[in-house]
């Protein structure tokens, strides 16, 4: 999920309560998928809040419910086929016009359920029952986001019959063949990304217990350093 961020107080013995933001951004460029090329951004932000339940107080195992409250994690792209190219929708060929080159945008999106319940496991705690300041969390699980979500449009240009991309050109806004081609298309992209209903989480990092009161059973804070979930 990126770059991650926590904090956590101690509710008693056994259980912290921890509140969770991560962040990340990528960008991908020229990207071909059937004959259209795309560039986007991966964009990652997160936040949510979980209870870590610490069976054996002493050894740092734990187990984690929580629920992701925000989720803004998605991939954005443009697409285009340059001038003279050829590309496919559900199996049949166009070929884009050289004086109007098809565009057009998608969107794969990681955020259908909010809040999205997590389970996580891991080993480590933010506040050290034992006292002392630092310690080095480790945490594996996955949050239940639903499935993605496909959108696909081609906004603008035209395809043509030849393969010069010059001849018997047409608008595709407006052209239903077209357009229904794209539906089925984006349709068989929806049915290959259902199953993955579940994001995977995986996070290491260090942990500065501020040990207010001066005792790690009652310390009510402590912050993490340069934790990421990747």
């Amino acid at each position: 999920m990126g770059v991650n961020m926590q904090m956590a107080v101690i509710a008693n013995r056994y259980v912290n309560l921890r509140g969770t933001g991560n962040f990340f951004n990528y960008s991908l460029r020229n990207v071909s998928v059937n004959g259209l090329e795309a560039s986007g951004t991966l964009n990652f932000a997160t936040a949510g809040a979980s209870v870590d339940f610490y069976p054996f107080p002493s050894h740092g195992f734990r187990l984690s419910p929580g629920a992701m409250f925000l989720n803004r994690n998605q991939m954005t792209a443009t697409v285009i086929a340059p001038g003279g190219t050829s590309f496919t929708l559900d199996g049949y060929t166009y070929y884009s016009s050289q004086a109007n080159p098809v565009t057009g945008a998608a969107t794969l999106g990681l955020n259908t359920q909010t809040p999205a319940f997590t389970m996580t496991t891991g080993w480590g705690n933010m506040i050290p029952r034992r006292g002392g300041h630092l310690s080095f969390p480790l945490e594996i699980g996955a949050a239940f986001i639903g499935p993605p979500s496909v959108s696909m449009a081609l906004t603008s240009g035209q395809v043509c019959a030849d393969a010069a991309g010059t001849i018997g050109c047409v608008n595709i806004v407006g052209n239903s063949q077209i357009q229904s081609n794209l539906e089925a298309q984006r349709a068989k992209y929806q049915n290959d990304v259902n199953p993955f209903r579940y994001y995977p989480i995986f996070s290491l990092g260090v942990a500065y217990s501020f040990n207010l009161t001066g005792r790690g059973e009652a310390s009510p804070a402590a912050r993490p350093i340069g934790q990421g979930r990747p």
